[in-house]
């Protein structure tokens, strides 16, 4: 069964830390581009993060740029996204995904979900 899993998710003060991580199971995903996405309350589902397979070229969401890191250990098939100086704008249900099209942002063109982890962030 090829699946993703996220954890890492919590409840977190302003300024604080986060590491998320998406464990990817069932075949490998080495050359995939895979994203992180997230949905706040009420709202649709936003690009925050992506890096494409092979090259590891990394892009992000003007909104985390300079406070989240995405990285990926194929050894591991799996994909973090650090998260510092959170606010409580952050908050949301952060989801993995894989097999974007390169440099997409797009979540329709992602075709595995992985089922989200809660990230609040209190102010």
């Amino acid at each position: 069964q090829v699946q993703l899993v996220e954890s890492g998710g919590g409840l977190v003060q302003a300024g604080g830390s986060l590491r998320l991580s998406c464990a990817a199971s069932g075949r490998t995903f080495s050359r995939n581009t895979m994203g992180w996405f997230r949905q706040g309350p009420g709202k649709e589902r936003e690009f925050v993060a992506a890096i494409t397979g092979s090259l590891g070229v990394t892009y992000y969401a003007d909104s985390v740029k300079g406070r989240f890191t995405v990285s990926r250990d194929d050894a591991r098939n799996t994909v973090y996204l650090q998260m510092t100086s959170l606010k409580p704008e952050d908050t949301a249900v952060y989801f993995c995904a894989a097999g974007g099209r390169l440099y997409t942002r797009n979540p329709d063109e992602f075709d595995l979900w992985g089922q989200g982890t809660q990230v609040t962030v209190s102010s």
